[in-house]
């Protein structure tokens, strides 16, 4: 390539540069973008000045930090005052590690002047850099627990919103304690004990039959006979007296449902007391329950459009009165 085509080429390069930078920091502080406009026009005894100044008033930002320094220790270089550049450029690089200077828009000597105090720096850079990476990773912690935190505070205000839209209801019931004492598990039924309710109701009704039908059972068995007995004061001299008896071939029979009888009847009133007695010792004169309902707005009614009457109008015309009715919609 030829040496004329590769000047147009180099100083394309360097007009592109710092307008790709002026571009890049023109949401800057509006006196670090002025201060690079005096630097690009040569101004560095003023820049100089200018950057040590803003840099001592503090509250900027960490980029406009580095610009300031960079900006400063470069005027220095291009004033010849070595030890002030130094200064400023360790600055740069010990706010960033890795900072490096656009060759395209910076002379060679100030390139290599920064170059080799980067080289001094290196070990001192790599501490930076570890620090740096600790003080992200901080950063990125703190940022976690502060979204964790509002999350969670969010969480909170929805809930409490939540309960807030709750209503709680109240319902009292009072309960008869002379229901305790019907059978057939009332009492429990009354204090909402159903399972305990359907034991004792099925146990007494089982029992209560049980009796019912030994009682039928045993009175079947009876039979009736007239005996006459004679001299008798009667009109014939006789009389007839009925007699109640079961036969001896069905004593047995009758022992049996006797005896089935009494055990029923005995096992009814024992269950029935048992069933009294739970129901006394679970007895509440009243129970209160509650019911948390979530309460919503009442619905506004729709708004309803005035329409004025229709409106009779009278009229003269040539020939008389008119009439006319104006409507509204």
């Amino acid at each position: 390539m030829s040496r004329g085509p590769l000047r147009i080429l180099l100083l394309l390069l360097a007009l592109m540069g710092p307008a790709s930078a002026r571009a890049q920091m023109a949401s800057a502080d509006p006196e670090v973008a002025a201060l690079r406009s005096s630097f690009e026009y040569g101004k560095y005894a003023e820049v100089l000045e200018r950057a040590g100044q803003r840099i001592d008033r503090g509250d900027l930002p960490e980029e406009d930090l580095v610009e300031l320094h960079k900006l400063a220790g470069l005027s220095a270089f291009n004033l010849n005052r070595t030890e002030e550049a130094e200064r400023h450029l360790r600055a740069v690089l010990r706010l960033d590690p890795d900072f490096s200077l656009d060759p395209f828009v910076v002379p060679p000597p100030a390139v290599a002047f920064f170059e080799d105090l980067k080289n001094q720096m290196a070990g001192e850079r790599d501490f930076l850099r570890q620090e740096q990476r600790l003080r992200l990773e901080r950063e990125k912690t703190e940022t976690e627990r502060r979204e964790q935190e509002r999350v969670a505070l969010e969480t909170q205000r929805r809930r409490a919103e939540e309960l807030a839209r709750q209503v709680t209801v109240r319902t009292v019931e009072k309960r008869n304690f002379l229901v305790n004492f019907v059978p057939f598990g009332a009492g429990q039924f009354q204090q909402g004990r159903n399972s305990m309710g359907i034991v004792f109701a099925a146990t007494e009704g089982a029992l209560a039959i049980t009796s019912i039908i030994a009682f039928f059972a045993y009175d079947s068995l009876f039979e009736e006979r007239f005996i006459t007995l004679d001299n008798v004061l009667d009109e014939d001299g006789r009389a007839s007296i009925p007699v109640r008896f079961i036969p001896t071939d069905r004593a047995r029979q009758a022992d049996t449902w006797q005896l089935l009888k009494l055990a029923s009847a005995t096992g009814f009133y024992t269950v029935y007391t048992l069933g009294v007695v739970d129901a006394v010792y679970h007895h509440e004169d009243q129970v209160v329950t509650s019911t948390t309902v979530e309460s919503r707005p009442e619905p506004k009614p729709p708004a309803v459009s005035m329409v004025p009457p229709p409106r009779l109008r009278l009229y003269s015309t040539r020939g008389g009165l008119g009439a006319g009715l104006s409507l509204t919609f």
